[in-house]
């Protein structure tokens, strides 16, 4: 039978919970805001259970928790840098132990639209500091692949324009007093929040794929690098023994 890469905590374990029952696989599709992560895990799912792999995806400001409390702090465009970090830290603590464990325990494939790296990236580039944030996520389970979807602004841009019509407050970036352009402030923002993602991506392990291209184009980059988190592993080569003949010459 293939052995299976175990999953395991960055820093601080859960009480009470044991990695070696959670049978199941941890994927992560991460990248900034508009790059088109919940376009993809949209595909992403239908396509692993046509597989045969019982799906959840999760997403950022979903708990039951602190999902709804989130959304209604937001919309005052209010909240500080450090509220909103411990805001979205109250949601994905409240996911990992009410959703993300008992799925991985039940032998789900979780597929994670954003993780604790869209919230650490969020608040380096508030200018937090880096050791307090990883300190804090570092109640997460390391996944079994991160899909780092990256682009350039430009075609975030696009992609807003097109997709939305319109820029969203946060996602601008205006809470940092870039200004009260709210295209110089996404630009500004979104090119150092892919600043942060891209000195995270060495560290931890990052694949990174090409979303700059059309989606179908991406799409089949994630399915390929997915895919290899179900193969068997490769067969260990043992080195040939020397014959007798060998030996004795």
């Amino acid at each position: 039978m293939p052995t299976r890469e175990p999953l395991r905590f960055y820093r601080t374990p859960l009480p009470g919970v044991d990695v070696s029952e959670l049978q199941g696989k941890l994927i992560v599709i991460e990248g900034p805001d508009a790059v088109g992560r919940s376009t993809q895990v949209d595909r992403l799912r239908p396509w692993l259970e046509e597989l045969g792999h019982a799906v959840l995806d999760t997403g950022m400001a979903r708990s039951a928790l602190a999902g709804k409390g989130i959304r209604q702090a937001k919309e005052g465009n209010t909240l500080g840098p450090i509220t909103m970090t411990l805001y979205y830290l109250t949601d994905f603590a409240d996911r990992l132990e009410n959703e993300i464990i008992p799925a991985l325990r039940a032998g789900f494939v979780v597929l994670m639209d954003r993780y604790i790296f869209s919230i650490m990236a969020r608040a380096i580039a508030r200018g937090e500091d880096r050791g307090w944030i990883e300190r804090t996520t570092g109640i997460a389970l390391v996944p079994h692949r991160v899909l780092y979807l990256r682009a350039d602004v430009k075609d975030l841009i696009t992609r807003v324009v097109v997709g939305r019509g319109a820029f969203d407050y946060w996602e601008s970036g205006l809470d940092l007093g870039f200004g009260r352009d709210m295209y110089d402030s996404f630009v500004r923002y979104q090119a150092r929040l892919i600043q942060v993602f891209d000195r995270l991506s060495g560290p931890y392990g990052f694949t990174v794929v090409d979303a700059g291209r059309p989606a179908d184009q991406v799409f089949e980059s994630l399915r390929d690098e997915i895919s290899r988190v179900f193969a068997p592993p490769a067969p260990r080569v043992m080195p040939r023994r020397p014959q007798a003949k060998e030996a004795a010459s």
